[in-house]
């Protein structure tokens, strides 16, 4: 499907050359097919040198030739790189942004374009196990989104929505929730060094438990609780330390925080 086409990123930081790393390896596209644009001194170089991709001098002559353009600069670089492109990508071309917080019709209006995928990945895809949530607009062909869902399952899980407030709801989840797990495996591993364990050790233990039990979770057909409940004796050092996360509302806490991020993407989609 992607046979003598185009694909320009703009924007060739963590996420987008991940996005090209699945792309190559997954062999959706050769090397040459990809042109990268990117105002961050040597990064287009690198990447040309790393993966062989094309490098471009500008925004403009990046998408000039693009059958697919994939927007995947800081929210803050919009204002500079909308009134760039305004106007200058094909009417045809796929517009598939992974812009946090920012919604559709802020590219639709911004570049004067109607094919657009709103796209909310995570930073898992660096290592081929991102989850990506997206919609697109009535515009997208069935082949653009056959294009769209073969980019973002070459990169990990991807997920179609019919509805684009559901992409809030994503960020606040899969597109912050990376950071939520470091920080709980992180107090994992520190209450194993406050115990004793040398915290080589405790690293260990904490990253394969936590990856095990997702595992274990994501092929089991059981509920959570059901998994919860096979671990925790009565009595026991499971209970006991259950007991405790519940006192200290660590349910309430963890609602609270995807809340508020939640939260956060509508207010930066406003301004």
């Amino acid at each position: 499907m992607f046979k003598n086409k185009v694909i320009a990123f703009i924007g060739g930081g963590a996420m987008g050359s991940s996005i090209m790393r699945g792309m190559i390896a997954n062999e959706l596209v050769t090397p040459d097919q990809i042109v990268v644009s990117d105002p961050a001194p040597g990064l287009k170089e690198k990447l040309s040198e790393e993966l062989g991709t094309q490098m471009a001098e500008d925004n403009i002559s990046a998408v000039k030739n693009a059958d697919v353009v994939v927007l995947a600069v800081k929210p803050q670089g919009l204002p500079y790189v909308l009134p760039d492109l305004n106007g200058r990508i094909a009417k045809n071309c796929l517009v598939i942004s992974i812009i946090a917080g920012t919604p559709i019709t802020t590219f639709q209006d911004g570049l004067n374009h109607k094919p657009i995928v709103r796209s909310m990945p995570n930073t898992p895809a660096q290592v081929g196990e991102g989850m990506t949530v997206w919609t697109n607009t009535p515009e997208v062909s069935q082949e653009q989104l056959d294009q769209a869902k073969a980019i973002f399952g070459s990169y990990g899980t991807e997920l179609h929505v019919d509805q684009e407030k559901y992409l809030d709801m994503s960020t606040a989840i899969n597109g912050s929730g990376p950071a939520y797990v470091f920080l709980f495996l992180e107090a994992m591993i520190d209450a194993g060094v406050h115990m004793g364990l040398p915290r080589h050790m405790a690293e260990i233990l904490v990253n394969q438990t936590v990856f095990g039990s997702t595992k274990y979770a994501i092929e089991s057909d059981a509920h959570l609780s059901t998994l919860r409940n096979q671990v925790t004796s009565p009595g026991g050092t499971t209970a006991a330390g259950l007991f405790e996360l519940e006192a200290g509302k660590l349910r309430h806490t963890m609602a609270n925080g995807i809340w508020a991020a939640y939260k956060r993407s509508i207010e930066l989609g406003k301004k």
